[in-house]
């Protein structure tokens, strides 16, 4: 080879490299948290947000989602956030109790009657809206969308088929004291015990029920140590899309609409697995020998009212207008 064409090699493969160094330079760095472990509709709807991405814009993003709470829980997540020193999550409802309370009327139970209601008063009402802005404001958060988590329900040892039947009832539930004053209210006695210890307050006789989405009593094989699930449909506890404001700023107009199309299409995919695993969750749960009770929820809503109403009055003028808005709008 003569010196020219060395020469030329060598310029060639210099361009290369710092083609390819330019083009790694260009790549959007987008880190995603999430605190529950892989297999479920979250890691589904990150995968699905990763792929339109790179389907839509080869190369422009380098997505790394972290699952499992592998750099930390909710509260560290926000705050590394709110600094912006991560980018994004799919998030529990915390950050509402931390910056907007006064308009969570999502995380009070026995409110809303379906998941198309609660998604349209965080999208579409003014409540919804303000929630938005004071996430952003104190928080430094940019709200993109709830994804659906399937429908609490409560599990027992005794048939329950009216809220008359819940009096006395030693009832397992989370340190969240409006759920509480809630379940108290419908006569229940509650027992607050970390998640962890669930199973083995059960098998001791220190409860006698819990309430929780089907994924529990299936992950936790309560078949062993509960008899009935009640449907009493009382809570969807969305996740939540959020961004770091510091971050999403610095992105352009072209980026930002991308990552909110993939955003929104990724909820719609989280949704659809959601429901799959919740239909497989009920069919796995009877065949090892578990009941389902399909109550009318309507005598549950209105024994828990009193409750549900001293909540709704701590928060902003207007939420239980949009409420009831939202349930109309929404309504089959």
């Amino acid at each position: 080879m003569t010196i020219a064409k060395r020469g030329f090699s060598a310029f060639a493969a210099l361009a290369t490299g710092l083609c390819l160094a330019a083009t790694m330079a260009q790549a959007e760095q987008i880190e995603i948290h999430n605190t529950m472990s892989a297999g479920g509709s979250e890691e589904a709807a990150i995968t699905r947000f990763t792929e339109i991405l790179e389907e839509r814009a080869p190369g422009r993003f380098d997505i790394a989602p972290y699952l499992g709470g592998q750099l930390g829980d909710e509260t560290d997540i926000l705050e590394l956030l709110n600094l912006g020193q991560t980018q994004m999550a799919l998030t529990g409802g915390l950050f509402m109790g931390q910056y907007a309370a006064e308009y969570d009327a999502v995380s009070v139970p026995f409110v809303f009657p379906n998941w198309d209601s609660v998604e349209h008063y965080v999208m579409e009402t003014d409540s919804g809206r303000a929630m938005q802005a004071q996430s952003r404001e104190r928080g430094n958060l940019v709200y993109l969308g709830p994804q659906m988590r399937a429908f609490r329900h409560m599990t027992s040892n005794r048939e329950i088929h009216t809220p008359e039947d819940l009096h006395g009832l030693p009832m397992r539930l989370p340190q969240v004291p409006v759920w509480v004053d809630v379940w108290s209210e419908l006569g229940v006695q509650p027992i607050v015990i970390p998640a962890p210890d669930i199973y083995f307050a059960m098998r001791t006789g220190q409860v006698e029920a819990h309430e929780n989405s089907l994924a529990s009593p299936y992950t936790r094989q309560m078949w062993e140590v509960q008899d009935y699930i009640v449907t009493t449909a009382h809570l969807s506890f969305p996740w939540h899309w959020v961004a770091s404001a510091r971050w999403w700023d610095s992105l352009s107009e072209d980026d930002q609409s991308l990552i909110r199309e993939a955003v929104a299409e990724a909820r719609a995919h989280g949704f659809t697995v959601e429901q799959e695993r919740d239909d497989y969750y009920r069919a796995q749960l009877i065949e090892n020998g578990m009941s389902f009770i399909d109550v009318d929820q309507a005598p549950f809503r209105a024994a828990a009212a009193p409750a549900v109403q001293r909540a709704l009055a701590d928060m902003a003028e207007g939420v239980t207008q949009d409420i009831q808005a939202a349930i109309d709008a929404t309504a089959n």
